[in-house]
């Protein structure tokens, strides 16, 4: 690419950047009726129509404030691919997630209250860090629930302690009730043991291999080849 063109990119990137910031940081400091189009404007050393030839309207200032929102989040994340403790990660992760909403409470409220946020990269990136932490827990035995029902879970209890704690009083605000709502999301979605002890296809087949004569909803052919499948599996790590 030209350098011409690169320059000009970064030129027409600089003041939307700056419109944002501006945005969330009123945001931040007198709430989201102060993120009016000329007060952002003032804030950025814009003139308004710069708000929206950049934007649109004010809904979509605000949309891309929820987006950066989500990007500061995301940098925030200490991915481990590898975690010693799986469960601790999970703790970890739910954690983060609770301290960030409250420590950018207005933030917070506009990233999961406009619609569209959770259709943008940043928001999808973040689904990823978690379904990664998730499929470990799975292919470790670990996750007593299902992938996405975990992933609603441990979202609705973050969002949850984060709203309830902020429409508390300061004087009632007890620390136990964060850690009550991670320990119960913990319960919800993973076992105390692992299901499978060991990790991996063939591990999760010979769990399940030994689970198959209890259960009733498979006929005789269905279980007869799901067995065979499981066979296979359970064999492959000796090959």
């Amino acid at each position: 690419m030209p350098s011409s063109s690169r320059s000009g990119d970064a030129a027409a990137e600089e003041p939307r950047q700056r419109v944002i910031e501006a945005a969330a940081d009123l945001l931040a400091r007198e709430g989201r009726d102060a993120v009016t189009t000329r007060a952002v404007a003032v804030a950025a050393g814009l003139q308004p129509p710069a708000i929206y030839r950049l934007f649109g309207d004010k809904d979509g200032l605000l949309e891309a404030v929820a987006e950066y929102g989500f990007v500061t989040f995301l940098a925030a994340k200490k991915v481990d691919p590898d975690p010693k403790d799986p469960i601790e990660d999970l703790r970890a992760g739910w954690d983060l997630a609770v301290e960030f909403g409250l420590s950018h409470p207005a933030l917070y409220t506009l990233m999961y209250s406009e619609p569209s946020s959770t259709t943008t990269a940043a928001y999808r990136a973040g689904m990823e860090v978690l379904m990664g932490r998730l499929r470990r827990l799975a292919a470790g035995g670990w996750l007593r629930v299902d992938e996405e029902l975990a992933a609603a879970i441990i979202h609705a209890t973050a969002r949850g302690a984060v709203l309830t704690w902020l429409s508390l009083p300061e004087d009632r605000r007890d620390p136990a009730l964060l850690s009550t709502l991670r320990e119960s999301m913990v319960t919800a979605v993973t076992h105390e043991e692992p299901a499978v002890q060991d990790a991996g296809p063939a591990g999760a087949a010979r769990a399940l291999r030994a689970a198959l004569p209890e259960q009733t909803i498979l006929s005789n052919g269905e279980q007869h080849l799901l067995r065979e499948w499981l066979d296979r599996l359970a064999h492959d790590d000796a090959r």
